[in-house]
C-alpha cells in the first residue's frame, strides 16, 4: 500500500513538474523574436524587454495548452512600447499576450492586434490582457482600420486599456465570416474603453460584432464588465450585428452614443448602467431592432437624447427589408429597468419616414411597427415633473404595457394601463444612483419572466420581486464606480491637471520661440504692438494667444506665401485667440489646417478678434477634423472667402466640424459665402454637425458666391439660425434650412438680402 502511494505521488510531481516546466526566454530585438516564438512550446514565456520596439510587426504563433499557455509578455508591463509602423498578429492554440503598451504610431495593416494571421493560421482559446492601445490611430481619419479584431473562437480581451482611436473603422471587430469563427464564444471583459474622440462621419463604432452580411450567424460573444467612458465616435458605441450576444453589467458613462441592436436577433442586454449628463443631448441608451432580444435590469440616468439616442430606441423596420437595412423589431421583453431624470426616455416606431417617399428609395422607408414586444415592470422617476415619458412616431398598436410605473403625469399620446402614474419616491446614493425607497411589489409575470431571476446589482428577485431594476435593499457602494477594477493594473488613465502658465512677449520672434517651448494649456500675451510674420504659426497643442485685453490688442501682420495660414492647425491642435487684430495682403489664409495627414481633431476658438484682408477666414481641408469651432464677438472684413468647412464633398457621411459657433460677430464685405458647412450623404450615424449662428451682423458681402447662398449649411442636422441681421447683400438666399430637422429662423433682420428659405425633405446620395 505504501508502494502505490510513493507511486502515485512521484506521478503527481512529474505531472506538476511537465505543467511547470516552460522556459523563460528574454528577447531584445526582432530577430531574437521570431526565434523565440518559432521554438516556443507549451508552457513557456517569452519576454520582452523593456524599452521601445519601433516599425515591428509581430506574428505570434504557436500550440499552448490550457494549463500551459504559451505567453508573450512585457519584462515590465507597461515599460514595453511599440511604436512607428507596428502590428501584433496572433495563430494558434492557448496563446496569451500580456503588458504591452501601443502609443506613437499605427498599424501598417487593417489591424493593430489580430486574432489570426491568415486563413489558416487561426487564434482559438487566446487571450489579451494588460495591455494599452493608445492614439495608435491612422495619420488620415478616414483610412479604415480596426484596433483589434476577433477571429477564431473561445478568445478573449480582458483588462486592457484602449483610447484614442480617431480614424474611420470600429475599434474592436468582431469577424464571422466562415464557419470557424461563429459559435465563438469570445469574451470581452473588464476593459476600459477610454474616450473616443468624435469622428464628424460614419464608422466611429467602439465595438462592432459582426457586419449587415452575416448578420443572421450566431455570434455568442459575451461583452460584460466593461467601462465606456465618453466614447462619443458615432451614434453606435456597440453595434451587434450577429445573433445570440450577451452585453451584461457595463458602464456607459457620458457616451454620446447607444448601445445598438442594428442586426441579428436574440440578444440579451441586462445590468448595465448609462449615466448622462445635463452637458449633451446625444448620450444615449438602447435602440432596438430586430427579433428576440431581452432587455432587462438596466439603468437610465439623465438620458436626454432624442430618437436614435433617447434612452429606449424602438424602431420601425423596413417591410421585406434587404440584408443591410432595418428590420422589424418583434418579439422583444424590454423589463425591470428603471429611467431617471431622463427627458422622454420611451421613443417607438423610431426612424419612421413614410412621408419621405419623395426622396428616398423603397428600401429606406420604414413602416413597419414593432409588433409581439412586451414592455413591463419598468419604472420612470423625474426630479423635476417630466409629463411626456413616451413619444411615438407611429401607432404603438404592437406593444404591450404591463405594471409600468412613473411618477409624473402622463401627458403623452400614449396612453394604456400598463403605465400608471404612482406616488413614489427615491434615494440620492450618489451623483447618478438613485435608489427607491421601497419596493414596487405589483409586478407582470409574463412567459418566461422567471429567468429574471436578479436585478441590477445580482439581488435576488425570486424571493422579493420589485418594479424597475433594483430590489431593496441596495448597498450603498454601487453608487461608486472604481475605475481600478477596469483595464490595467499599472496604466494610469486621470491625467493630473496643472495650472496654466502664462508668457509674456513684445516681438515676433519670441511669440515663434513661445509657441515652440512652451507647454500644452500656456498662455501667451502680446504686448500690444505689431507683429510682422513671414511663416506660419504652427499650432499642435492646446495654447491659449491673447492681447492684454480688448483695449490693447496686438496686431499680427501676415506676409506670407499666397494661400499659407497665419495660423496653422496641426492634429490636437487646441488654438483660443483673443484681443488681438489678424491683417493679410489679400491672398492667404487667416487660419487653415493641414492639407493631409490631419489624424485627430483640432479646436479653435476666436473672441473679440479682428480678421481682415486675407483671401480666406477659415480653410479646412478635406480629412481635416475640427471638434469645436468658436467665433463670439469678433469682426471679419475684405476677405474673398469666409469660413470653409465643405471640402468633404463625396457624400459619405463625413463633415468637417462637429460643432460651429459664430455669435455676436461682424462680417462685412466677403465677397463670396461668409459660412460653408457641408454633410453629404444619407446616414444617421453621427450628430450630423451643429450650427448655432446667432446675434450675427452681416453687410455687403456674397457678390461672388455662385451658389448665391449667403450662409451654406447643407445637410448639417442641427442649425440654430436667429437674431441676425442681414443689410445690402447681393445675394438670391441668405440660407437654406432643413425644415425636416425642426430648423427654423427666428428673429432676424433682413434688408436688400434676398430670403431665408427651408426645404422640408432634403435629398441626398444613398450610401448604402
Amino acid at each position: 500500500m505504501k508502494k502505490v502511494i510513493f507511486l502515485g505521488v512521484l506521478f503527481l510531481l512529474f505531472s506538476f513538474r511537465s505543467i511547470d516546466s516552460g522556459k523563460n526566454i528574454t528577447v531584445s530585438n526582432q530577430q531574437e523574436l521570431n526565434a523565440a516564438i518559432k521554438e516556443a512550446s507549451a508552457g513557456d514565456q517569452i519576454i520582452m524587454a523593456n524599452g521601445i520596439w519601433k516599425d515591428i510587426q509581430i506574428k505570434f504563433t504557436g500550440k499552448g495548452t490550457q494549463a500551459a499557455p504559451i505567453v508573450l509578455k512585457a519584462e515590465t508591463p507597461g515599460k514595453v512600447f511599440i511604436e512607428g509602423v507596428s502590428d501584433l498578429k496572433i495563430g494558434g492554440t492557448y496563446l496569451e499576450v500580456s503588458g504591452l503598451f501601443f502609443r506613437n504610431g499605427y498599424t501598417p495593416s487593417s489591424t493593430v492586434i489580430d486574432f489570426h494571421i491568415d486563413k489558416k493560421s487561426i487564434a482559438n482559446h487566446c487571450k489579451v490582457t494588460q495591455c494599452v492601445i493608445e492614439d495608435f490611430t491612422q495619420l488620415n481619419r478616414v483610412h479604415d482600420d480596426h484596433w483589434i479584431e476577433f477571429w477564431g473562437r473561445y478568445n478573449e480581451l480582458d483588462h486592457n486599456y484602449i483610447t484614442g482611436k480617431s480614424n474611420q473603422g470600429p475599434t474592436i471587430m468582431v469577424v464571422l465570416k466562415g464557419n470557424e469563427h461563429i459559435n465563438n464564444h469570445h469574451k470581452i471583459t473588464n476593459n476600459h474603453f477610454g474616450p473616443r474622440p468624435r469622428k464628424g462621419g460614419p464608422h466611429g463604432e467602439t465595438i462592432q460584432i459582426g457586419d449587415s452580411g452575416t448578420s443572421m450567424s450566431p455570434s455568442y460573444t459575451l461583452v460584460a464588465h466593461n467601462l465606456f467612458e465618453r466614447c462619443d465616435g458615432e451614434v453606435e458605441i456597440i453595434s451587434n450585428k450577429s445573433n445570440n450576444n450577451e452585453y451584461r453589467n457595463n458602464i456607459f458613462y457620458k457616451s454620446e452614443g447607444s448601445l445598438v441592436l442594428r442586426h441579428g436577433n436574440y440578444c440579451t442586454i441586462d445590468g448595465n448602467i448609462f449615466i448622462g449628463d445635463e452637458n449633451s443631448d446625444f448620450m444615449g441608451g438602447v435602440r432596438v431592432v430586430n427579433t428576440g432580444h431581452w432587455i432587462t435590469n438596466n439603468y437610465f440616468y439623465k438620458i436626454k437624447g432624442a430618437e436614435f439616442r433617447s434612452a429606449l430606441a424602438v424602431m420601425n423596420g423596413v417591410p421585406k427589408a434587404p440584408q443591410n437595412r432595418y428590420n422589424q423589431v418583434t418579439d422583444v421583453v424590454i423589463a425591470y429597468n428603471s429611467f431617471v431624470d431622463c427627458i422622454t426616455p420611451w421613443q417607438f416606431s423610431v426612424g419612421a419616414n413614410m412621408d419621405k417617399s419623395d426622396v428616398l428609395p423603397a428600401t429606406e422607408i420604414r413602416s413597419a411597427r414593432p409588433d409581439r414586444t412586451i414592455v413591463a415592470n419598468n419604472s420612470i422617476y423625474n426630479q423635476v415633473p417630466n409629463d411626456f415619458p413616451v413619444k411615438a412616431y407611429d401607432k404603438v398598436d404592437g406593444v404591450l404595457f404591463k405594471n409600468n410605473i412613473l411618477n409624473s403625469p402622463n401627458n403623452s399620446d400614449v396612453k394604456d394601463n400598463g403605465i400608471q402614474t404612482a406616488a413614489f419616491g427615491v434615494n440620492k446614493v450618489s451623483d447618478w444612483l438613485y435608489v427607491p425607497t421601497e419596493n414596487k411589489t405589483d409586478v407582470y409575470q409574463g412567459f418566461d419572466f422567471e429567468t429574471i431571476s436578479t436585478d441590477l446589482f445580482g439581488s435576488d428577485r425570486t424571493a422579493t420581486n420589485a418594479v424597475g431594476a433594483m430590489v431593496l435593499p441596495v448597498d450603498k457602494n454601487k453608487g461608486t464606480i472604481i475605475t481600478k477594477d477596469y483595464g490595467t493594473n499599472w496604466f494610469a488613465t486621470d491625467k493630473k491637471m496643472t495650472a496654466p502658465k502664462t508668457v509674456k512677449v513684445s516681438t515676433a520672434q519670441e511669440l515663434i520661440a513661445a509657441i515652440d517651448k512652451v507647454e500644452a494649456g500656456s498662455i501667451i500675451e502680446l504686448k500690444k504692438g505689431v507683429y510682422n510674420l513671414t511663416e506660419s504659426l504652427v499650432i499642435n497643442k492646446a495654447i491659449t494667444i491673447k492681447g492684454k485685453n480688448k483695449n490693447s490688442k496686438a496686431t499680427l501682420v501676415y506676409t506670407g506665401a499666397a494661400k499659407s495660414p497665419a495660423f496653422l492647425m496641426e492634429p490636437k491642435g487646441n488654438l483660443a485667440v483673443e484681443n488681438l487684430i489678424l491683417k493679410g495682403s489679400k491672398e492667404q489664409y487667416a487660419f487653415a489646417t493641414l492639407e493631409k495627414n490631419m489624424k485627430s481633431a483640432y479646436n479653435l476658438k476666436m473672441n473679440t478678434i479682428e480678421v481682415s484682408d486675407f483671401e480666406t477666414i477659415l480653410n479646412a481641408y478635406k480629412d481635416a477634423f475640427a471638434d469645436t469651432i468658436a467665433i463670439d464677438n469678433s469682426v471679419f472684413k475684405n476677405c474673398n472667402r469666409g469660413i470653409r468647412l465643405a471640402d468633404e464633398n463625396e457624400d459619405l457621411g463625413e463633415y468637417n466640424a462637429e460643432f460651429v459657433y459664430i455669435k455676436n460677430s461682424k462680417f462685412d464685405a466677403i465677397q463670396s459665402s461668409v459660412l460653408d458647412y457641408y454633410r453629404g450623404g444619407y446616414d444617421e450615424s453621427t450628430i450630423g454637425g451643429n450650427l448655432v449662428f446667432q446675434n450675427n451682423t452681416v453687410t455687403n458681402s456674397g457678390k461672388q458666391e455662385a451658389s448665391g447662398i449667403l450662409v451654406k449649411t447643407r445637410g448639417i442636422v442641427n442649425v440654430v439660425f436667429a437674431n441676425n441681421t442681414f443689410t445690402n447683400n447681393p445675394i438670391a438666399a441668405i440660407a437654406v434650412l432643413w425644415g425636416e430637422k425642426g430648423q427654423a429662423p427666428k428673429d432676424n433682420m433682413i434688408k436688400n438680402s434676398g430670403e431665408i428659405k427651408i426645404e422640408q425633405n432634403l435629398k441626398q446620395k444613398m450610401m448604402y
